[in-house]
């Protein structure tokens, strides 16, 4: 565990518009973040050493993202480049550049992530696994590995479609107090019921959206945190878990190294699942919540299903989860705007939303078929 006085801290966010947004393109979005996120804390483009980047889907330069948007923006940082871990890749960045901080390879960090899948009609449609046999059987598009594991728990464990539909009007309930997000429109149970299948046992309603957006996260060390124009949101624990196997390993469709991300972040952090006031929890379908309540340690396995009834997970239940709507109903950003909304809670910024009294968020992301997964336990600066 770090001590406390040897923290880093995120102390700027920064979102473009979201949801669909015509005439854009990724790098335009990113940029337009980046600017936000520099204002919110009050630096200057030349305060930036670091530069981490994420290429979104229809960015044509892919793993020479972090040079073309360099060039842009103007910055020679002396830390840079870009990775490509799906969901999990926000998470892994900030964790990345909090090391970086950590060894003195950069002062502050900026993390940006930009896409246009909505105008640019990406539709997430390509094979799931590695190689080409998985769509001989129709393994086609990321619906079909989160099906497989909704289909697994229910067989397992009784989870039924009704408890993945609290998770979907529970996030649908705090979009539409999100000013922000795309889809603000309150659901009922019974409309996720009634929406049409996408891969059997996920319905429309279990699937996340398709989204034009920016976001960034600068990251700093929590000493120079203080001195900028918001509250430093500290960086308290971090955890990451890999498979690098997929069908060949028999619980694959758990994904248990999402365990393992977590149980590390709170062995760094020096807390307990106990000590969570609010959690963002990676949501590209309803069943991912599931999994990660278990994995995160709220209740064992198998019983997520039975811990989001009655809603537990929705504002002014047990654990808040997904406070601005996640990738359900706010805006699909690859798990960038769950640290987003994990750094609002933890200045007080929630607004209509705000969890009182919250001083621990945990942010997840999980990514590729099932195979890469973050934890990040961020906690409010009580200097």
């Amino acid at each position: 565990m770090h001590p406390l006085s040897n923290l880093t801290a995120i102390a700027g966010i920064g979102a473009s518009p979201q949801g669909k947004v015509p005439g854009s393109t990724a790098l335009t979005l990113a940029v337009e973040a980046f600017k936000r996120a520099i204002d919110d804390c009050g630096l200057k483009k030349s305060d930036i050493d670091g530069l981490l980047t994420m290429p979104g889907t229809t960015a044509p330069e892919g793993a020479w993202n972090y040079l073309r948007l360099g060039e842009t923006l103007g910055i020679n940082p002396r830390f840079t480049g870009s990775m490509m871990l799906g969901g999990a890749t926000a998470g892994a960045l900030v964790h990345q550049a909090a090391m970086a901080i950590q060894n003195g390879l950069a002062t502050h960090v900026a993390c940006v992530f930009g896409d246009a899948a909505s105008t640019g009609r990406f539709r997430f449609d390509r094979v799931s696994g590695w190689g080409d046999a998985w769509d001989i059987w129709g393994y086609m598009a990321a619906a079909a590995n989160s099906a497989i594991t909704a289909s697994r728990h229910m067989a397992l464990y009784g989870t039924t479609s009704r408890q993945l539909a609290e998770v979907a009007v529970a996030c649908r309930r705090h979009a539409s107090l999100n000013p922000e997000a795309t889809m603000r429109k309150p659901i009922t149970i019974d409309d996720h019921q009634a929406s049409r299948w996408v891969v059997e046992p996920l319905r429309l309603l279990d699937c996340c959206l398709i989204s034009d957006g920016g976001v960034c996260v600068i990251v700093t060390s929590a000493e120079r945190a203080r001195d900028l124009r918001q509250p430093a949101v500290l960086i308290r624990g971090i955890g990451q878990g890999y498979t690098t196997q997929n069908m060949e390993r028999a619980d694959w469709w758990y994904a248990p190294h999402q365990k393992q991300a977590c149980d590390a972040a709170y062995r760094m952090a020096g807390v307990s699942p106990a000590d969570i006031d609010v959690a963002q929890l990676y949501d590209n379908f309803t069943i991912s919540v599931l999994l990660w309540l278990e994995h995160a340690g709220f209740c064992k396995p198998g019983e997520g299903g039975a811990f989001v009834e009655g809603g537990r997970i929705q504002l002014g239940g047990d654990l808040p989860v997904n406070t601005a709507g996640g990738n359900l109903s706010d805006s699909y950003m690859e798990g960038w705007l769950h640290l987003v909304e994990g750094v609002r809670q933890m200045r007080g910024q929630g607004a209509e939303r705000q969890v009182a009294d919250a001083e621990l968020c945990l942010v997840t992301g999980r990514g590729r078929p099932l195979n890469n997964a973050n934890a990040t336990v961020l906690q409010k600066d009580r200097k």
